[in-house]
């Protein structure tokens, strides 16, 4: 499993415009193959920078979602918005266990 992170830093004045879009588009990914889960985190204290966070079967799902023509257009509309440039992690998802 593929976890992707991407952190985006909006202008103030667009982001109720990326909240609607985010609106209009999530139940599009979060059913797009291979997406298990998709969530919006907003940063504590600055209500202009976002985080998607979301989980994906493999590597080559999570591809076949940005060269698709849904995530090209949500990508248009959504980067006409920023104000910083975005920041994207895939890391994989392991599970640490710690000596108590």
């Amino acid at each position: 499993m593929i976890v992707r992170i991407v952190k985006m830093t909006f202008r103030e004045d667009e982001v109720d415009n990326f909240l609607a879009l985010f609106d209009d588009r999530k139940k599009l990914i979060r059913t797009f193959d291979g997406c298990q889960h998709l969530e919006l985190w907003q940063e504590t204290g600055r209500n202009n920078v976002f985080f998607t966070y979301s989980f994906w079967d493999s590597e080559q799902h999570l591809d076949h979602y940005r060269f698709s023509e849904l995530f090209k257009d949500t990508w248009a509309h959504t980067k006409a918005l920023f104000a910083d440039r975005p920041q994207a992690w895939s890391v994989e998802r392991k599970m640490v266990v710690l000596p108590e």
